[in-house]
């Protein structure tokens, strides 16, 4: 008991993240704007964790995390039309994938060169790999995207192995869960996106909607 206690005394924080990881889980599989309240809580959270345990690039993504998501919810609550109570899931434009991949090259390389020649990183390749798609899949996020989902299934997936090698495993589970979830994810938008969109077919437009 004493044991169980003393390891809760000292990684409160990652807990207390963990729990709001879990909170935000529900509110994104919902499509709910107060994930974006969450999502400034819990990296300010993963800050300390990520600093203390040398994740240097995790670390700079939640920096990154806490900017996307003022941003997101501005996005998603006046990003809309005007006849819509909120911004809609909808697919990734077509034209949005090739600079999501020259992003995502750019970041991966930058971040790996400073971190293999400015810090002490044990994994520094690795965590550039998660970070610099991280950085992509907010943007998704962001805009409501649907596809968005798959970025954070590989994201995860890696996370949770990275963390377990470098025995955060709270962190590590919550992964491991993010990644099952993120599929189911996909699923539920898709479900929603597919619902609202015939809602739209049935409902007649007004005089006002006719116009725009």
């Amino acid at each position: 008991m004493d044991a169980i206690q003393a390891y809760i005394s000292h990684n409160w924080i990652e807990i207390l993240g963990t729990i709001c990881g879990v909170v935000y889980l529900y509110q994104e599989l919902k499509a709910s704007i107060w994930m974006w309240l969450t999502g400034i809580i819990m990296p300010t959270l993963s800050l300390i964790v990520y600093y203390e345990t040398g994740l240097y690039a995790d670390f700079g993504i939640n920096i990154y995390y806490l900017c996307a998501a003022v941003y997101g919810f501005f996005v998603w609550k006046y990003g809309k039309h005007s006849h819509e109570k909120e911004r809609p899931i909808t697919h990734t434009p077509r034209n949005k994938w090739l600079p999501f991949l020259l992003t995502f090259l750019i970041c991966f390389f930058v971040i790996g060169i400073i971190l293999q020649t400015q810090t002490d990183s044990s994994v520094p390749w690795w965590d550039s790999f998660t970070t610099a798609l991280s950085i992509v899949g907010m943007w998704m996020l962001a805009h409501k995207w649907i596809e968005q989902w798959w970025t954070w299934v590989v994201v995860d997936a890696v996370s949770s192995a990275l963390y377990v090698y470098k025995e955060i495993y709270f962190f590590a589970t919550l992964y491991a869960l993010y990644t099952i979830i993120a599929i189911y994810g996909y699923f539920k938008w898709k479900e929603i996106m597919m619902l609202s969109s015939s809602l739209q077919e049935t409902i007649p437009l007004t005089p006002e909607h006719s116009k725009c």
